[in-house]
């Protein structure tokens, strides 16, 4: 039987807002805490950027370093949940080139497959063929998925298991990871809510996420609210003939 029932009333609402007072404090005064793990120091400073200025309102963040062509997801207290290899688009480049959504996959150019740089509101979705992705551009067909394998020729399972990043740039600029992270880490917190910060590789990401230095003030949420579900948008990493909505 819980001890705390046989607590008169009032100290059983006392432990509860003590309680209540130490989750907001964890909350609000949260520290990017990576444990053994060595990220870069874009890494870790957009992290605690994020943490301590709470402009990811209470969700998890999800931090992927284009330069390293890895994912590190956090819960809202800042706690390493667990980090991956990603394969990336194969263009190096932080935009997108508008209208790149729509087009069919054979009129994708080589110099179009990027992932784009920037802070994204993730949103689970469905993809044409049933599979469950989570949406980080909607409008540009760019989401977060299990690692496609159904080229052979493209070795992705192989470039996802090698030591080193340079050989990760291989979709149309989807971001690809290992099937159990994305199942087991990546889903579940994009299914609670969750703020993808996509790191650039050609710009400052302080011009990239608005970051002052010292700053504590948030930036504005995204368009989409968590728990929102897009359905039909045929991805360009989805081996199919048209990336148009």
């Amino acid at each position: 039987m819980n001890a705390a029932a046989h607590l008169p009333v009032a100290p059983q609402v006392a432990a509860l807002a003590v309680f209540a007072l130490a989750a907001f404090f964890r909350i609000a005064y949260a520290q990017a805490d990576f444990g053994q793990t060595q990220p870069s120091a874009e890494v870790r400073e957009v992290a605690q950027w994020a943490l301590s200025t709470r402009d990811a309102g209470g969700r998890s963040l999800v931090i992927v370093d284009k330069k390293q062509a890895r994912v590190y997801v956090l819960d809202i207290a800042g706690q390493l949940l667990g980090t991956a290899p990603v394969l990336l688009g194969s263009a190096r480049g932080d935009d997108t080139v508008p209208g790149v959504g729509d087009k069919p996959l054979s009129q994708v150019r080589p110099e179009e497959r990027t992932t784009p740089a920037g802070r994204f509101i993730a949103e689970p979705g469905v993809n044409a063929q049933g599979e469950d992705i989570v949406w980080v551009d909607y409008q540009a067909a760019v989401s977060m998925h299990r690692v496609r394998t159904r080229v052979k020729s493209e070795r992705r399972l192989q470039r996802l298991a090698s030591p080193t990043p340079e050989d990760n740039r291989i979709s149309y600029g989807c971001i690809n990871l290992p099937r159990r992270f994305y199942e087991d880490i990546l889903a579940p917190r994009a299914r609670e809510g969750a703020v993808v910060y996509v790191l650039p590789e050609s710009r400052p990401y302080q011009e990239v996420f608005g970051i002052r230095m010292g700053t504590t003030t948030p930036v504005a949420s995204g368009p989409h609210e968590a728990g929102t579900v897009r359905h039909g948008l045929l991805t360009p990493t989805d081996g199919t003939l048209n990336a148009a909505h």
